[in-house]
């Protein structure tokens, strides 16, 4: 079965499933990232990073504020970005290996992204990685997925898309192996010209312990806190001592 197809071969489709109507509210969030990082940066700067940047409708908005760099591992939801979003520098890169030879006043991992990395090892690679491109007295944010022991394994998900010339269906049914979550996205998708396709698509990804996440971030040299009732699943904030 291959992986993380929606950020590659399907990454076309992706914007489809996530934005408008009751979806994902990327305006909403970027703005409340964007109240966070007033309030708590003391760098002077004005730069700002999105890691695992996706098609960049965060930065859509966060350009407005801040001058952006976004990177993501995935070349096809690079692709998508940079044919959408002007003003905004885009870079292919790993976020356990990163390099950008700069540091940024904002630094950003959303959309719960985070839980890629899998492994409690490479979630401190990561946060090591995010933080050192933090500067001093800038802010780094991470929107966690689930936390370990709080997600529900077994139930039945679907997101759609219709419009006159494509519809999407995906559909999936999650389960929990070791400290790893696995989603088995069943796309289907009909499109004029290209007929009715199936694709099925795996995504796997850690559920990590909130104090741990905190611990690390600390030891990356940051004063941390998480705060609760924003975007999706709280955030992860950060300030660089």
């Amino acid at each position: 079965m291959k992986k993380e197809m929606m950020y590659r071969e399907l990454a076309n489709y992706y914007d489809l499933l996530y934005v408008g109507g009751k979806k994902k509210d990327y305006i909403a969030e970027a703005q409340k990232v964007i109240e966070i990082a007033t309030k708590l940066k003391r760098s002077r700067g004005n730069d700002l990073l999105e890691v695992a940047c996706g098609t960049g409708k965060h930065l859509e908005q966060l350009k407005q504020v801040f001058t952006c760099v976004g990177t993501d591992i995935n070349q096809g939801i690079l692709n998508v970005a940079r044919k959408n979003i002007n003003g905004v520098l885009f870079k292919r890169a790993d976020m356990m290996t990163m390099n950008l030879g700069r540091q940024f006043d904002v630094v950003t991992c959303l959309f719960s992204s985070i839980g890629y990395v899998k492994t409690r090892a490479n979630l401190k690679k990561t946060i090591d990685r995010l933080g050192a491109h933090v500067k001093l007295g800038g802010v780094l944010m991470i929107e966690p997925w689930f936390w370990k022991g709080e997600f529900a394994a077994g139930k039945p998900h679907m997101l759609t898309h219709s419009e006159q010339d494509v519809k999407i269906a995906r559909a999936h049914i999650s389960r929990i192996k070791g400290n790893v979550s696995i989603l088995d996205f069943n796309f289907l998708i009909a499109e004029t010209g290209k007929g009715v396709r199936y694709f099925k698509d795996r995504h796997e990804l850690g559920l990590f312990v909130k104090e741990d996440m905190l611990n690390l971030v600390r030891q990356a040299g940051f004063e941390v806190s998480f705060v609760e009732n924003v975007l999706e699943r709280g955030l992860c904030v950060g300030v660089k001592k």
